[in-house]
C-alpha cells in the first residue's frame, strides 16, 4: 500500500508534493498499534515459559527472533508508518500484571511437566526406598517398574486374530509386562495400584511444592536485587522535586519581600506562600 501511494510522488516535484505530504500517505499507526505489539510479545513469552521444560531450545530461538524483530519493527516504524503521537505512560499498564501472572503459572506447569513426564521421581523413590539390596544404585529398576498382566484375561474383541501373532509368540507365553505399579494376577488386590505407586505420587507432589517455593524465592530475591527503578534515578527524581519546591519557595519569599517593601507597614494582601511556617530544613524533609 505504501509503494502504491508513493507512486503519486513520482509525477510531482518536491515543491508541489512536500515531504510531510508524502509522510501523510504512509500507514496510520492507530491507537491499537502498541496493543498488537505487546500481544505478540506476551504470546511468545507464554509459549516460552509455560513449556520450556518440554523444549529447552525455545528461549534461544526466541532470542534470535527478537533480535531480528527489533530491527524489523524499527524499519517499520520509521519508514512504513506515520510518526505516532507521543503520550506519557507510567508503565506498560495491565501487561505487567499479565506477564507476572504468566511467570507464576509457568513455574507450576514446568514443575508438573518435570514431575509427571520424566523418570526422575520414580528412579529416586526406587533408589532410596525399594532397592532390594539396600544399595544406592538403579540395579533392577526396569523389572521393578513393569507390572504383569495375564494374556488370557484379554476380552475377545481385543485379542489378535489368527495369523496376526508374531513368529516368536507361542502358547507357552501366558503373561505380558506393561509399565505401571499394580499387583500381579492372582493377588488379593489384583491389578490395583501398589503402595509404591502412591509413594511415587506423593514424591511427585512434594517435588512440585518444593520446586515452586525454591523458584519463587529465587524470583523474589532477583526482583529485590534488581529494582524496577535504579537508585540513581530515584535520587535524581527526589532532587528535581526538591529543586522545584525550593524554587517555588524562593519565588514566594521574593514576591512577599517586594510587596512588603512597596506597601511599607500597610496590611499585607499578598498570596500566602506554599510553606508559610516551615523552616528550610523541614521543607527539605517534607519534600524527601
Amino acid at each position: 500500500m505504501n509503494w502504491w501511494g508513493s507512486r503519486k510522488a513520482r509525477s510531482h516535484p518536491e515543491s508541489l508534493y512536500s515531504r510531510w505530504e508524502q509522510d501523510h500517505d504512509l500507514q496510520s499507526f492507530g491507537q491499537l498499534g502498541l496493543f498488537y505489539e505487546y500481544l505478540e510479545m506476551v504470546i511468545q513469552f507464554g509459549f516460552i515459559t509455560l513449556f520450556v521444560a518440554s523444549f529447552p531450545l525455545a528461549p534461544l530461538l526466541a532470542l534470535f527472533n527478537n533480535i531480528i524483530e527489533i530491527r524489523v519493527d524499527a524499519w517499520k516504524l520509521t519508514t512504513q508508518f506515520r510518526r505516532p503521537v507521543a503520550a506519557k505512560a507510567h508503565s506498560i499498564g495491565a501487561w505487567e500484571e499479565i506477564l507476572n501472572g504468566m511467570a507464576v503459572l509457568s513455574v507450576v506447569t514446568n514443575a508438573f511437566i518435570v514431575a509427571f513426564t520424566s523418570d526422575m521421581m520414580p528412579r529416586l523413590v526406587y533408589m532410596y526406598a525399594y532397592q532390594p539390596e539396600g544399595e544406592m544404585n538403579m540395579k533392577g529398576y526396569i523389572n521393578n517398574s513393569l507390572s504383569v498382566f495375564n494374556i488370557s484375561q484379554f476380552p475377545n474383541n481385543s485379542m489378535p486374530e489368527e495369523g496376526e501373532n508374531p513368529v516368536w509368540f507361542n502358547s507357552s507365553i501366558t503373561t505380558c509386562r506393561y509399565r505401571d505399579y499394580r499387583y500381579p494376577p492372582g493377588h488379593d488386590k489384583e491389578y490395583s495400584h501398589t503402595m509404591q505407586f502412591w509413594h511415587i505420587l506423593a514424591a511427585k507432589l512434594a517435588f512440585i511444592i518444593i520446586m515452586e517455593h525454591v523458584v519463587f524465592l529465587v524470583k523474589y530475591f532477583v526482583a529485590w536485587l534488581i529494582p524496577d527503578v535504579p537508585t540513581d534515578v530515584k535520587a535524581r527524581v527526589k532532587r528535581e522535586r526538591f529543586l522545584v519546591q525550593e524554587y517555588l519557595h524562593n519565588y514566594e519569599v521574593e514576591k512577599l519581600k517586594m510587596q512588603l517593601s512597596q506597601q511599607g507597614n500597610k496590611e499585607c494582601t499578598c498570596t500566602p506562600m506554599i510553606y508559610p511556617t516551615l523552616p528550610k530544613h523541614e521543607l527539605l524533609s517534607e519534600v524527601l
